[in-house]
């Protein structure tokens, strides 16, 4: 399996484990071991951190409609 496939992979069964069970069920800590030892090959392989985590870009959400800025009280 290609290094990215298999770390993107193993974090998204670490996540899917920490939610379901917890952070500290033993499945879950296995899993992130998992997770971050197939990041480790993946970075040995060469490959950047941005090709493992690809985050879309995000915005802040606009304020509420009631909300003044500098406001207090």
């Amino acid at each position: 399996m290609h290094y990215i496939r298999a770390a993107r992979t193993a974090q998204h069964r670490a996540v899917r484990a920490i939610t379901r069970r917890g952070l500290a069920h033993p499945l879950t800590l296995a899993l992130l071991a998992v997770a971050a030892t197939a990041a480790a090959r993946a970075w040995d392989a060469g490959h950047p951190v941005t090709e493992t985590h690809l985050a879309p870009a995000r915005e802040a959400p606009p304020l509420m409609p009631n909300r003044q800025v500098g406001r207090h009280g």
